[in-house]
């Protein structure tokens, strides 16, 4: 007779960890959509140019979400070791591909992580895992937050996704490749967001307007996401659905494997002598 097998979150989203998660997203989609909704008379236009400052902080609230995920539940060695395994990871794949067409592979592997691990476990890994990989390549500047935050919101989805006790095989594949299909346009589109209101020397119909509505605006950045950045974004959700459909099934086992054999969330017990 088997045992079901019982899956195990790394992390979980406690009160305090969930509570710094929605603090941070609030700012961190705010940081994306201020440009759009800002009036162009008033200050906060005015000082567009800070925007750096912005990102610094948000930063900072992103290593805020990481100390209190990590500090309320209590992640042990073999927790944090696996997160820098997987981060590492990550961060060796996300050059393999850079400036070919889209191709990063670092994304299947943050779907799959993020399925197995939990939404929380998710949101620490592909943040670490952006900050690494820029660490790496030397992509270090003031659009890393924005990267750290939008991995962060794609791991995590992968872990919110349903059916993660019972579903199983080729159905979970499917799941996991349409998500990392759609999660990897999501991705591009709102890291296009993050710059496009800040390059005004592109031609008038796709530049951002200030003192244009948002209906106007939103056009005008889709005509940009179209001529910029479609193909690149195709390219990465069509390797995340390849490497998901061809290697996601031994990945999964090895990562679920790891997992219980961590037992991460059992509590240490000290027997009397």
């Amino acid at each position: 007779m088997t045992t079901p097998e019982v899956r195990t979150r790394a992390v979980r989203l406690g009160p305090r960890s969930l509570a710094a998660l929605c603090l941070v997203s609030a700012v961190g989609v705010a940081g994306f959509g201020w440009p759009l909704f800002a009036d162009p008379t008033s200050q906060v236009a005015a000082h567009a140019q800070d925007a750096p400052w912005l990102f610094a902080g948000l930063l900072v609230l992103l290593v805020a979400v990481v100390t209190a995920t990590i500090s309320e539940s209590g992640l042990g060695p073999k927790a944090v070791a696996m997160l820098g395994v997987l981060a590492a990871t990550g961060a060796a794949l996300r050059p393999i591909g850079a400036g070919t067409a889209g191709i990063e592979p670092m994304f299947f592997l943050m779907v799959l992580s993020g399925r197995v691990l939990g939404p929380g476990f998710g949101f620490v890994l592909g943040s670490v895992t952006m900050f690494s990989s820029a660490l790496l390549t030397g992509g270090v500047g003031p659009w890393l937050p924005f990267q750290m935050l939008a991995m962060g919101w794609f791991t995590m989805g992968a872990g919110l996704l349903p059916g993660p006790d019972r579903m199983r095989g080729r159905g979970e594949l499917a799941l996991l490749a349409a998500y990392g299909f759609c999660a990897a346009f999501a991705y591009g589109t709102v890291m296009n967001l993050a710059g496009w209101p800040f390059m005004g020397a592109l031609a008038s119909n796709v530049a951002f307007e200030p003192h244009a509505d948002v209906t106007a605006n939103l056009a005008r950045f889709l005509a940009y996401c179209v001529a910029t950045s479609l193909g690149w974004d195709l390219g990465r959700a069509v390797v995340t659905v390849v490497l998901t459909l061809t290697l996601g099934a031994p990945l999964l086992k090895a990562l679920r494997r790891a997992t219980r054999r961590a037992a991460f969330e059992t509590p240490v017990t000290f027997e009397p002598r």
